[in-house]
This record gives structure tokens, sequence and C-alpha cells, in this order.
């Protein structure tokens, strides 16, 4: 790992103690980045940036054949197929305190539709 690599490292790390900080507190962002004298756009450029890294650690980490890796705020589920008979078989979506049932047969397009809006809404409520 090279001195830019380090320092990138470093900078992330900070700035994911930051977030967690300002989860921690309860506040919204726009109240945290006031009080802590920081503007909304760094902090969304820092967030991008951490988002980015998480993505591309997951992408290496699936590439490389691990599981288990779950983005932070998913719950992790099975395949129903290991947990009810073949004719029930498909799967559970957890997103916050929303839950998706998906079944053989279900419409691509709307799936996408309704998790779009999930992350949307959580989006929108984390930064409330």
């Amino acid at each position: 790992m090279n001195t830019r690599e380090i320092a990138t490292e470093l900078r992330l790390a900070h700035w994911a103690q930051i977030m967690q900080d300002r989860v921690d507190s309860g506040m919204t962002i726009r109240a945290y980045c006031k009080a802590k004298g920081m503007g909304l756009n760094t902090y969304f450029y820092w967030q991008k940036k951490l988002r980015e890294a998480a993505a591309q650690q997951l992408s290496a980490a699936a590439q490389a054949g691990q599981q288990g890796l779950v983005p932070s705020g998913w719950a992790p589920v099975s395949s129903a197929e290991e947990m009810v008979p073949e004719q029930e078989s498909g799967l559970t979506l957890r997103v916050g305190g929303v839950e998706v049932q998906v079944r053989q047969g279900f419409d691509e397009a709307l799936l996408a539709s309704v998790c779009k809006a999930l992350l949307g809404q959580r989006e929108a409520l984390s930064q409330c």
C-alpha cells in the first residue's frame, strides 16, 4: 500500500467516524453540520466517497467468493426455498420496518420500483 492509499484510508476512516457521530447524535444532517461548522456539500461529498469505497469492498469480496457481507441497515435474508416447501419458494426483503415478500413469477419492474422507493425513503429519513 502506497502513501496515497494510506492517506485515503485514513480520510475515509475519519469521515466514517464523523458520519457515525452524526447518527449517534440523533441530529439531522443539516443541524449536525451547522453545529460542527462544516458545509453540507463537504458532508455529502464524503458520504458519497464512503459509499463508493463500501461498494468497491463488497464487490471485491463478492468476486473473491466471500459471503455474509450485508450493507448497513439491511437485514440478511435467506432464500425462502431453504425455509419453506418448494411450492412457496421466494424470498423476503426487509428494509427498515418494511418487509417485502417476493415470489416466483414476480414483476421485476415492480420490485425495482419498490426497492427504489424504499431506499429513497430511507435516504430522505437519514437526511432529516
